[in-house]
């Protein structure tokens, strides 16, 4: 079973995440931010990842704490779930059209951690989600899976169109790359 549970807590934040990486792409998520919740739940249904989130944060101060902490407990449980990545496809991409929107990701599960992006959202709100935290989210998410993530925004005027291209193109690569597809570990050094 490729699945992972996992808490953290610090003073600002109490964070629960538990996903099977072999699900039905089932999410039950409650952040206390609405717009993220969303996006949580398109994760699970457009990577068939069964995905349960429940986070507490500071939102008083701010969403920052909240949306870093969550993108470091889903990088840290996917990074548990995959074990020594035997078997598995290791790479994946999408270019995925949400309207006017269009953005594309490419993964490496290749053992180190790295985020690129090739796109700037405004700082500013939509409804009440702070769009500048969807960067640390991807970025902490990488880190702590320890997947190399390269992201774009090839075209998008609509935020909320924007974000989601993003939030399922990352899906469908992630789906991609976590597909087992044999039994040997997908290196020539033999680890990842």
């Amino acid at each position: 079973m490729r699945t992972a549970e996992l808490r953290r807590e610090t003073k600002e934040t109490k964070i629960w995440v538990k996903l099977e990486l072999d699900g039905e792409g089932k999410a039950d998520v409650s952040t206390g931010i609405g717009f993220l919740d969303h996006m949580l739940n398109t994760l699970a249904r457009h990577s068939s990842i069964d995905l349960f989130v429940r986070a507490e944060g500071d939102l008083y101060v701010d969403q920052h704490h909240t949306v870093e902490d969550i993108g470091i407990c889903l990088g840290t449980a996917l990074k548990e779930a995959l074990g020594d990545k035997r078997g598995i496809k290791r790479f994946g991409f999408a270019i995925v059209p949400m309207d006017e929107a269009l953005a594309l990701v490419s993964i490496d599960i290749s053992g180190r951690g790295g985020f690129w992006k090739d796109f700037e959202l405004k700082k500013t709100l939509l409804g009440s989600f702070e769009v500048e935290t969807i960067s640390e989210f991807f970025r902490q998410l990488a880190f702590n899976a320890k997947i190399t993530l390269h992201m774009q925004l090839l075209s998008g005027d609509n935020l909320h169109h924007m974000i989601e291209a993003l939030f399922k193109a990352f899906s469908i690569a992630l789906k991609e790359a976590i597909k087992e597809e044999g039994d040997e570990i997908p290196s020539v050094k033999g680890t990842l």
